[in-house]
């Protein structure tokens, strides 16, 4: 059986629970884990809202 991993890239949401996720757009956008949290919770989890949010269109 294989199994794929999923890369966060792939996904149009960002999912908070998931600690790997959270840190990949962090690290995308170089900005702290906070600040992407904060904006997913003003714009939702939308990848397209927040970086708009984050000004990182």
């Amino acid at each position: 059986m294989v199994v794929s991993k999923r890369h966060p890239r792939d996904c149009p949401r960002i999912n908070i629970r998931e600690p790997w996720d959270l840190q990949y757009w962090s690290d995308r956008w170089n900005v702290p884990r906070q600040q992407v949290v904060e904006a997913i919770r003003r714009v939702g989890d939308q990848v397209h809202d927040v970086a708009q949010a984050l000004g990182k269109n």
